[in-house]
């Protein structure tokens, strides 16, 4: 039995992430005391499952300019030239380089592109598996990885005691076959 027939209802082919149901939210932590919340509202990609999930790729941009943090003020500030600098880098970016899969659980390397610096990161998750939807063949996945901002030149002015240096993005993925 190949891993592709181990995964119930595996499909191949290609998929169009479904930005009306999917999300990309982080946390970072601030003053050291709690957390910050927040998403990421434009997401696009691709997904290809292949005849074996080795052989699977995926690729997304996110715009940056897209962050909702729920405090205007703060998005408009990471959005500024001190954080995310959007009118310089208008996108986040991941390409995958490799996808292994041990049952329901899924690692996918990439490069992960954020504020002109492309790093290489792994995305930890679960396939959700493949459904039947009033759109058509549906396929879920949730990934996180944690990256460092220092690292990708984000708030380099920032002080880690102000806004943590870790991030952590999670993605909840939905996307259509074919479309």
């Amino acid at each position: 039995m190949t891993a592709a027939t181990a995964i119930p209802g595996y499909v191949t082919g290609t998929w169009t992430i479904d930005s009306v149901h999917s999300d990309v939210t982080f946390v970072v932590r601030h003053l050291g005391v709690s957390k910050v919340r927040g998403r990421f509202d434009a997401v696009t990609g691709t997904i290809v499952t292949g005849e074996e999930p080795a052989q699977s790729s995926v690729t997304a941009t996110i715009e940056a300019a897209s962050i909702d943090t729920n405090n205007e003020q703060r998005d408009g500030h990471v959005r500024s030239a001190e954080f995310l600098d959007v009118e310089q880098y208008e996108n986040l970016t991941f390409s995958s380089t490799a996808v292994r899969l041990d049952g329901e659980n899924v690692q996918i390397d990439g490069d992960l592109t954020l504020h002109g610096v492309t790093k290489s990161v792994t995305l930890s998750g679960e396939l959700g598996g493949f459904a039947e939807g009033p759109q058509g063949t549906v396929l879920g996945v949730s990934a996180a990885t944690t990256v460092s901002r220092s690292e990708f030149g984000v708030g380099a002015g920032i002080p880690a005691a102000v806004v943590g240096d870790k991030v952590t993005i999670e993605l909840n993925i939905e996307a259509l076959l074919g479309s």
